[in-house]
């Protein structure tokens, strides 16, 4: 007798989901895209629900599929802490690692070491997905996140990789035209370059003088006539001169380096945006991830000791 959940079922649909259509994932499971419906079909004969709804560009999960592929990753991630508990790895990272980090910083930074990640371990299969905002904590589509600040969830790891600063800054160019601010009012009357990403308010910097008790913040809210959701095109935007932008250390530190661009207002401090690598609990003794974190959080160690 057949039954209707195969363990072999399980790895397909999670890839097949993960992929988002029938030819990608052929791609990944390297067959062919009508070997890839069959088995589709043949999994949802024997359990009697449609999995996936098609359509003849995209697919998606009906209810059935998303209650389907929320056990499956379960499972597969329970029998890969089996495999880690027993020494079955034999602490050799192999395997599928799924990376999600922003647009600007994972293309940067990220996907470099990535490179270097891979190379070392070729047993490693590592597949980085860049976004605009983080996926959400509950979102069980990635194995590791690298993400500015520390999620307010205990439900996920969260790794503090590095420091991160947030930093004002802006083209000579710029401030020989429009003058440099003294005081954070003085923003008011700047050309500022807007980032809509994440939750943080749009146009709104936080400004800090003094450490402790004597600390105070000021709200700014700035204005200007270029905005975008992508740091990358922000910091251009900076280095021709349209106005002040802010923006981490770690995505403008060669252009002041340079002078490129100039820090402005250097002895008020922004809220910082740490580097962290967030990954779910059940992750924690999986070599590939452990790897992987611990290779990011050294790679950023030593470029922050000889900064």
């Amino acid at each position: 007798m057949n039954n209707a959940i195969q363990p072999a079922d399980l790895g397909f649909f999670s890839v097949l989901a993960g992929a988002g259509s029938l030819s990608a994932a052929a791609r990944e499971l390297g067959v062919t895209t009508p070997a890839v419906s069959k088995h589709l079909a043949q999994m949802e004969a024997r359990l009697g629900v449609s999995l996936v709804n098609r359509t003849t560009r995209r697919m998606g999960m009906t209810p059935e599929g998303e209650l389907y592929l929320e056990h499956a990753r379960r499972i597969l991630g329970e029998i890969d802490g089996m495999e880690e508990l027993l020494g079955v790895s034999k602490g050799t990272p192999k395997g599928l690692l799924r990376v999600n980090a922003t647009l600007g910083f994972g293309r940067s930074h990220v996907a470099p070491l990535i490179s270097r990640f891979v190379r070392k371990h070729p047993q490693m299969e590592v597949q980085l997905q860049l976004s605009v905002n983080p996926p959400a904590l509950t979102d069980d589509s990635f194995d590791v996140c690298i993400r500015f600040g520390a999620p307010p969830d205990a439900r996920v790891i969260a790794r503090h990789i590095a420091p991160n600063r947030r930093l004002l800054c802006a083209s000579p160019a710029y401030l020989a035209r429009h003058g440099t601010p003294k005081v954070p009012n003085d923003l008011i009357k700047h050309n500022c370059i807007g980032i809509r990403q994440g939750e943080e308010a749009y146009g709104l910097w936080r400004l800090t003088t003094g450490r402790g008790k004597n600390a105070t913040t000021e709200a700014i809210k700035t204005r200007g006539n270029l905005t975008t959701n992508d740091g990358e095109i922000a910091v251009n935007w900076a280095l021709d001169g349209h106005g002040i932008l802010m923006r981490a250390e770690w995505d403008i530190e060669r252009f002041l380096a340079t002078g490129r661009l100039v820090q402005v207002l250097p002895q008020h401090a922004t809220p910082d945006a740490d580097i962290y690598a967030v990954y779910p609990q059940r992750h924690q003794l999986a070599v590939r991830v452990r790897a992987f974190v611990d290779f990011v959080a050294l790679a950023f160690k030593k470029q922050t000791d000889t900064a």
